[in-house]
């Protein structure tokens, strides 16, 4: 054990989080679910997701069983959906190839869709005190600043050298403890603006604290400006019902339910494709254009609300389509403006109608 890992482990003795919801009576499933759902989220927001998802899903099994547009369901808010559809298509490989229970070898860990090398050596020293190094966030900014490694950890030769630094460190008893420790001092001590050097239980080992330069480790990718997207959203409304379309599994929103988009404001071509008849047609009405940020650009999103005089019959090649009632919605998985706009929509309503009349 280096001296590094003992003060680190002590520390986790009196300061570390020990009561968290997935800390209690571990298994390889919960540890894996809290795991997934910490991947760029914080903890106080996946609490309340993680005790809906067990309480719906006890068992491994029953989350292989279930259909995808619950699994989505739940997970609406909680975003990057690409890690519900590969939760449950983890859930459905351990089911029927491992027969429910995780593999406790890391290289099969690591082959689960949506598991990483950090994330196996995460479960697998939680649940089985298996002597892993973990690199998660956390971890690589505590690791940067300590031992003042210079270049952004998303450079693979960065990344590297931090993994080396973090086996190296890593103990072969009370790995668990240890891990769960360099996760805290991330989230705790070693945060990303204002670190509390005076709390740290390793701040004279530190490099950048002797340097004076905390703030400029882990190094920063170079900023680009995000560029700007439009698009319009075709809301056919009747009968306090509106038309939803399940979206393609691959690409924004993957097998999320949302209304029909146009590249611009022209959408006759979305009601043709439909068959809406202007005739039945009964109000337009533009809604005010909102702003969806995503990782690598902004979406600005017009919403276009067609109130119809009847229900059409609407059949779409290759397409999911459901008229959602608002009053008695499904469970199904929706992309977050969407869910935005239903929940707002019978405001809209009242005040266009009272408008009208």
């Amino acid at each position: 054990m280096t001296a590094f890992s003992d003060a680190i482990l002590k520390w986790y003795e009196n300061f570390g989080r020990k009561t968290l919801p997935w800390q209690q009576n571990k298994t390889a499933y919960t540890v894996w679910l809290s795991e997934i759902m910490l991947q760029q989220t914080q903890v106080t927001t996946v609490i309340p997701y993680f005790h809906r998802f067990l309480e719906r899903f006890p068992t491994v099994t029953e989350l292989a069983n279930a259909h995808q547009d619950e699994v989505l369901h739940l997970w609406t808010g909680l975003g990057y959906y690409a890690r519900a559809r590969n939760l449950h298509k983890t859930a459905q490989i351990v089911a029927q190839e491992y027969h429910g229970k995780f593999p406790t070898n890391i290289e099969q860990m690591n082959a689960l869709p949506g598991i990483g090398r950090s994330t196996a050596a995460a479960i697998l020293s939680s649940v089985y005190k298996q002597p892993h190094a973990i690199l998660d966030g956390n971890v690589k900014r505590t690791l940067a600043r300590s031992f003042a490694i210079e270049g952004w950890p998303g450079q693979k030769t960065v990344e590297n050298t931090l993994w080396e630094i973090a086996e190296k460190n890593t103990p072969k008893n009370d790995v668990d403890k240890y891990n769960q420790a360099m996760m805290d001092m991330g989230a705790i001590v070693c945060t990303r603006s204002k670190p509390k050097c005076d709390l740290c239980p390793v701040s004279e080992y530190c490099q950048a604290k002797a340097q004076q330069r905390q703030l400029e480790f882990p190094g920063k990718k170079t900023k680009k400006e995000k560029p700007v997207k439009e698009t319009w959203f075709v809301m056919l409304h009747h009968d306090n019902q509106i038309w939803l379309e399940q979206r393609p599994q691959s690409g924004i929103w993957g097998g999320l339910f949302c209304f029909p988009q146009h590249e611009n404001d022209a959408i006759e071509y979305q009601l043709d494709l439909r068959v809406i008849h202007e005739d039945t047609i009964k109000r337009k009405q533009t809604l005010n254009t909102f702003r969806h940020t995503f990782s690598h650009y902004h979406l600005d999103i017009t919403p276009i609300l067609i109130e119809l005089t009847k229900k059409p019959n609407v059949i779409m090649e290759d397409n999911i389509g459901l008229w959602y009632d608002l009053s008695d919605p499904k469970k199904i998985g929706l992309a977050a403006p969407v869910k935005q706009l239903l929940q707002s929509l019978p405001y809209e309503l009242k005040y266009i109608q009272g408008n009208h009349y």
